[in-house]
């Protein structure tokens, strides 16, 4: 485990940048529009190159080590990038996912990232303000991984308003151990910290005691860190933190779920502020509680409109909801992705004129927004968006399986988990919990897998066809009080 040496911004604007960007030249000539896809934990090699990459107007793509080789093999299908850089950990990964799908040359992540200019000096040039520089994938709710494109604008205006809200100035340190292949790790964090002449710790991964260590170092100084509701609880639950010196931090910045009041409480004990946020990566930081702001006593809410960004509730015609009402968070500004790489219909399905539609719920009280619930199927667990329309696609490819339907349940360590509800096919062998297991284990990330299963004999669905999930969530409880 390590954490890179603090990284100005200047060091990212200068000879370490413009080697690695010739590096790239070198490898792909002119490299306008082209695809450069990682494979890699966190590292000041991937910020470089991730920069490195805009630097001569390449798109970069950090791509979800976590994923199955079949998962990213679709990816490289989607994105077709011309180089694939990767570390040692993963050349397995890199090249099963080529052998699977499309074959792309893969480098390593160290080679262009080398300091040191090549002997034959490259020119290039970089990407203009509204041209793609990032493409974040994200699971599609009708099981086709998402690329949201990110603009130069968009990257920048999305570090202006975390900048804004969390209050990052050049004399701010930001610990990043959320993986740079999500809008946090690489966006929230990394390039604010970048655009405000900050500086970043990059952590390869999220170990709680280390974690904890470096919070109360002071020769590190960290002052801003980003967490899911289950790194909170992790963090408080490791025996140091109740004695740790947290005094340089002015707050650790939640999202991705509601916060328990135990946790908001626990954190304000050791004074330490815990504040909520509401984001995705077609807009990166959306909604936030502001540093200042006073702690609301929902655990839903997630705070005021940043800065840079329009936010309203809408109803099913578009129309402004009433305040107090429930409505969908419909968003616009120079932070909203443009659209979906290679998917014109998700992109038109995802906006009401020059409005983003979120697909999430929320109202309105005392000006801060509440979120309700969502209307996408999607939950969340340890962080990572779950879409169970994907994982239903795989289960439905089981030998013997004749239908499923995947909700996201509540649980203890995870926020949320999948329980799959399995038909098996009448008259066929009846694949056991194992089988299933076992079958789905190369296809899916760990995350996405369900962690329960219940078979039943029919799906019950509507009139229409679809699955009445509040059914199968009653089931879901009952079946655990019989437990």
């Amino acid at each position: 485990m390590r954490v890179s040496a603090p990284t100005r911004r200047g060091a990212l604007t200068s000879p370490a940048t413009s080697a690695s960007a010739a590096h790239l030249a070198e490898r792909l000539g002119d490299c306008k529009g082209k695809r450069i896809a990682t494979l890699a934990r966190n590292s000041a090699a991937l910020a470089i190159v991730g920069a490195a990459a805009e630097r001569c107007g390449a798109v970069f793509v950090p791509l979800n080590w976590r994923l199955s080789a079949a998962e990213v093999a679709d990816i490289l299908a989607d994105c077709e990038p011309d180089l694939l850089l990767v570390q040692p950990e993963f050349s397995d990964l890199a090249n099963e996912s080529t052998e699977a799908g499309r074959r792309a040359r893969i480098a390593a992540l160290d080679d262009v990232a080398d300091p040191r200019p090549p002997a034959r000096p490259a020119s290039f040039s970089a990407a203009g303000l509204h041209d793609p520089c990032i493409i974040l994938y994200t699971s599609g709710t009708t099981g086709r991984a998402k690329g949201v494109i990110i603009t130069r604008e968009n990257a920048l205006y999305s570090s202006l308003n975390f900048a804004a809200v969390a209050q990052v100035n050049r004399n701010a340190v930001l610990l990043c151990d959320a993986p740079m292949f999500h809008t946090v790790g690489l966006v929230a964090i990394t390039r604010t910290a970048f655009n405000r002449g900050a500086c970043v710790l990059l952590s390869d991964r999220f170990v709680p005691g280390v974690t904890v260590q470096r919070l109360a170092d002071p020769a590190l100084g960290a002052t801003h860190y980003f967490v899911v509701p289950q790194m909170v609880e992790a963090l408080v639950r490791e025996p140091a933190f109740a004695k740790a010196d947290l005094s340089r931090l002015v707050a650790l910045f939640s999202g991705g779920g509601p916060l328990a009041a135990d946790l908001v409480r626990t954190c304000a004990e050791r004074g330490v502020r815990l504040i909520n946020g509401y984001g995705m990566s077609e807009v990166g930081s959306a909604i936030h509680m502001p540093v200042g702001a006073a702690p609301s006593n929902d655990a839903r809410t997630v705070g005021y409109p940043a800065p840079y960004l329009d936010v309203m509730l809408a109803d099913a015609d578009g129309h402004p909801v009433a305040d107090g009402d429930v409505g969908e968070i419909w968003m616009r500004g120079p932070s909203v992705s443009p659209g979906y790489w290679n998917q014109p219909e998700a992109t038109s399905a995802s906006r009401a004129g020059d409005w983003f539609r979120s697909g999430d719920l929320a109202c309105q009280q005392n000006d801060a927004f509440l979120i309700v619930d969502r209307l996408k199927d999607m939950y969340i667990s340890g962080g990572e968006n779950v879409y169970p329309a994907e994982v239903e696609a795989v289960l439905r490819q089981v030998a013997d399986i004749e239908d499923a339907v995947v909700i996201g349940v509540p649980d203890g360590r995870w926020g949320e988990v999948g329980c799959a509800f399995v038909q098996v096919r009448t008259g066929g062998p009846r694949p056991t919990e194992t089988d299933i297991r076992d079958a789905i284990a190369t296809r899916l990330a760990r995350f996405k897998q369900p962690a329960h299963y219940l078979f039943v004999e029919a799906i019950p669905r509507t009139g229409s066809g679809k699955p009445r999930k509040n059914v199968l969530r009653e089931a879901f409880f009952q079946s655990r009080g019989a437990a």
